[in-house]
């Protein structure tokens, strides 16, 4: 069975082909809050052709969201192309994780719930490198046992250009030195190894407090710059939030 696994959130949209439980192909777009359904529509069917997907060979479309004005107008795009509803989830979709809060996220939601059936027996801390940073933490039995929000590191690094008159734009990578020479490279080490010093605190301050080792899964846009940093980070799935909505919908028509 194809599925088709969509991820709103506030800076991008993720969309993911599974076929049956594996996710082969997998793209992302801007996150724009006033594009129509026909904008979408035209959009996706474009995609679709890049990676050569058959509309008709779709037979379940899965939509998570944070973003309440384009779940909507993504319903309607996706009912114009598959001729079939959209399973939304969301933070009150059963599973076996207990969310507790009427609070959270669908994404930090769908988060917990694919670390619970991908990580099975442990406690499992998962960052997402996203709009905002987020570390959230679930027990062996689906407890959940908390969440950190923190502002994410590019909404951060363009809230510090955008209120100087001399901070130029960069590209967010790893600097040859922690000490920087130039103001690019010394942008760079305060976003780089700030971030990681403040995820690698959180990490070990939820281990003192769940009194245990975690398991720690990054994900989101810039997981990828920081787990080859440090040894607390033991996977990145930049697909980890997908996983999670596809095992959220999985059994729901």
């Amino acid at each position: 069975m194809n599925s088709i696994v969509i991820n709103i959130g506030n800076s991008n949209i993720r969309f993911g082909l599974f076929n049956g439980d594996n996710c082969d192909i997998s793209w992302v777009i801007n996150t724009k809050p006033y594009r129509t359904a026909d904008e979408l529509y035209v959009q996706m069917l474009m995609l679709y052709q890049t990676y050569k997907i058959e509309p008709s060979q779709i037979s379940k479309v899965i939509i998570g969201s944070v973003v309440p004005q384009l779940t909507k107008v993504m319903s309607s795009a996706i009912k114009k192309i598959h001729d079939i509803h959209p399973v939304i989830v969301d933070r009150a979709t059963h599973s076996g994780v207990l969310a507790k809060s009427k609070q959270m996220g669908t994404d930090i939601y769908a988060n917990l719930v694919a670390a619970h059936n991908l990580y099975p027996n442990r406690k499992k801390i998962i960052l997402d490198f996203g709009t905002a940073l987020t570390a959230s933490c679930v027990a062996e039995d689906g407890e959940t046992l908390g969440v950190i929000i923190a502002p994410g590191i590019v909404t951060a690094l363009n809230s510090l250009i955008s209120h100087t008159a001399q901070l130029p734009e960069i590209e967010l990578k790893k600097p040859k030195s922690v000490l920087g020479l130039d103001t690019v490279t010394c942008m760079q080490s305060g976003m780089v190894y700030g971030f990681l010093g403040m995820v690698e605190g959180f990490i070990d301050r939820i281990n003192d407090e769940v009194n245990d080792d975690c398991f720690v899964v990054a994900t989101g846009g810039v997981s990828h710059i920081y787990k080859p940093l440090t040894e607390k980070i033991h996977v990145m799935d930049r697909l980890h939030t997908l996983k999670g909505l596809y095992f959220l919908g999985k059994n729901l028509e």
